[in-house]
Order: structure tokens, then C-alpha cells, then sequence
């Protein structure tokens, strides 16, 4: 005998955009997309998929589509966190987000205590736990947990996606290590909550999180995500080979007293440098600048999940 089709007894009563960036990671998302929708419809969702094409796209459908969801939820790497949550900054949506983090590094999952398995992700998701993060403005772009200039700042945009998706984090050193010679010093006017700081810099951050593009830790005591202020990372240029090891042996340590570092929180920064540089937004390349201006949107992003 044929079993009858029980009619759902589900009220559907939210609905959720979900954007997809179907090449983010080792392309993994593909295969569990029936599984995430199950984890939406049976929190009561109704869901409504977008597939990225190219660059920007995600912004661009957050910034049209997501005021008219309950949720949006993003799949795919920092990246593409960085794309919806800007959109949403430019349409003025506030409503929350969710990332289901599914990219090579994920700095930005890593350092939020979230899971990075897809299914899991999803599931804690659809729960509807909400917790409030300060958002960093970039003159006309934002950033999620990280704007940063110098050595290796660069690797997120530039290494081959096929060698993100083979090796992961190895993929950046490799890379790193045979763009070493690209490295110059960076004479910048960095001016922080009034304090000026001017010298020879190796690399640079301004960040709201415990981890930069997968190798630099930050103390997570001293990290506070939804304060207002920001964490600012600056390494001076080594002069000798004994310089460059004592930096990286303090990073590796965590010890920010080491002279060639300096670390510091600030709320209003400002950066000068005549001759134009370039800087990566969660692992994405917005440009060069003379000089920009960066500041938090304090609590203006509502994770859920």
C-alpha cells in the first residue's frame, strides 16, 4: 500500500537569502547545499538561493535583495563575508547575518568561535543565536575583522585559487616566500586617536579580531570585538637578519614588547603615504591610496549563528 503524504504541519513565517560563492574553498559547499536548506526549512525558513558569478556580486544582492529577508546568510570565504556585509552596510539593512565559513583560511570563523564544518554551521545558524560585532569603514569600503598593508597582506587576492584550494594555508607561504623580494619598506604617517607614528614599516593592520590571514595571532584578552576600538599591528622594517628573527619569534610568541612591533588600540586612524599604497580588506584588494581614513560602525554587524 502507498503511503500517504503527510502535508507539513511547519509554519514557514521567515525567509532567508542565501548567498552562495560557489568556487570559495575546495568548492565543498556544492555538495551539502540540500543538507543546509533542510537546516533552514526545519527552523521554519523558506530559502531563497543566489550563486555569485564574479567579484562584487555579493554585495551587490545584498544590497538589493536583503532588506527584504528576515535573514542573509553568506557561504564562501572572508571575502565573501566582506561583500555581504558591505552591501548591506550601503543599503542600510539591518537585519542579521549569518556566514557559513567554507574558504581556505577563515580568519574571520577562527577567530569568532565559529564552526567551519558546513552542516554545523548552518544548523547553529537556523538556532538564531545573535551576537553584535563593531564593523571597520575604509573611506568607501568596509572590513570585517581586518584592513592591512605590506608583506603579505596581499596573498589572499593574489595566490591561485587552485593552490588555496590544494594546500590551504601553505598555500600563503609559498607564495610569500617567492614574493619575498617584492618587499620594500613603507615610510608611513600613521596617525592614531592623535598620536602620530612615523617610520619604516615592514607590514601593517588594523583589525578587530585574534587572527590575520591565518598566521598572526593577537592576545585574545586584549581583543574585544564589540568595544569600539580597534587592535593596530605595526612592523617596523628589520635591519639586519637578527632583527627580522626576533620579530618573528615575537610573533610567534605573542610578545608585543619586541622593539621592532608596535601594538596598540585606537578608535580613529589615519594613514599617509604620498606615494600610493595598497591595502587588503579581509583578504580582498580595494586599491591604493595617498591616504585613508578608517574608523569602527560599532555593533553594526548582528552575527547569527
Amino acid at each position: 500500500m502507498n503511503e500517504s503524504i503527510v502535508p507539513s504541519s511547519m509554519d514557514y513565517s521567515k525567509k532567508v537569502m542565501l548567498i552562495i560563492n560557489p568556487v570559495s574553498g575546495k568548492k565543498q559547499m556544492l555538495r551539502y547545499i540540500p543538507q543546509v536548506i533542510r537546516c533552514f526549512m526545519d527552523a521554519g525558513y523558506i530559502v531563497t538561493i543566489m550563486i555569485t558569478a564574479r567579484r562584487g556580486e555579493a554585495t551587490e544582492l545584498a544590497r538589493r535583495f536583503g532588506g527584504d529577508f528576515d535573514l542573509v546568510c553568506c557561504a564562501g570565504g572572508d571575502g565573501t563575508l566582506n561583500e555581504t556585509l558591505s552591501g548591506l552596510i550601503l543599503g542600510d539593512i539591518h537585519v542579521p547575518l549569518g556566514y557559513i565559513p567554507c574558504g581556505s583560511t577563515n580568519d574571520f570563523a577562527n577567530s569568532h568561535a565559529l564552526s567551519t564544518d558546513i552542516v554545523t554551521a548552518a544548523q547553529n545558524i537556523a538556532s538564531g543565536r545573535l551576537t553584535r560585532y563593531d564593523v571597520g569603514r575604509f573611506g568607501d569600503h568596509f572590513f570585517s575583522y581586518v584592513a592591512a598593508f605590506g608583506a603579505f597582506s596581499w596573498l589572499s587576492y593574489t595566490t591561485d585559487q587552485n593552490l588555496k584550494n590544494l594546500l590551504g594555508h601553505t598555500a600563503y607561504i609559498i607564495d610569500g616566500i617567492k614574493d619575498l623580494s617584492k618587499i620594500k619598506p613603507l615610510h608611513l604617517k600613521i596617525t592614531a586617536d592623535g598620536t602620530l607614528h612615523e617610520d619604516d614599516y615592514l607590514f601593517g593592520a588594523v583589525c578587530n579580531s585574534t587572527s590575520i590571514a591565518g598566521t598572526i595571532a593577537l592576545p585574545k584578552e586584549l581583543v574585544d570585538t564589540c568595544d569600539g576600538v580597534f587592535e593596530v599591528l605595526l612592523i617596523k622594517v628589520p635591519k639586519t637578519i637578527m632583527d627580522l628573527d626576533a620579530i618573528l619569534r615575537a610573533l610567534i610568541n605573542q610578545d608585543y614588547t619586541c622593539p621592532f612591533i608596535d601594538f596598540f588600540p585606537a578608535r580613529d586612524i589615519y594613514v599617509e603615504n604620498p606615494i600610493g599604497l595598497e591595502w587588503s580588506l579581509d583578504g580582498e584588494c580595494p586599491g591604493s591610496y595617498d591616504a585613508v581614513h578608517i574608523s569602527p560602525i560599532p555593533g553594526f554587524l548582528e552575527l547569527q549563528g
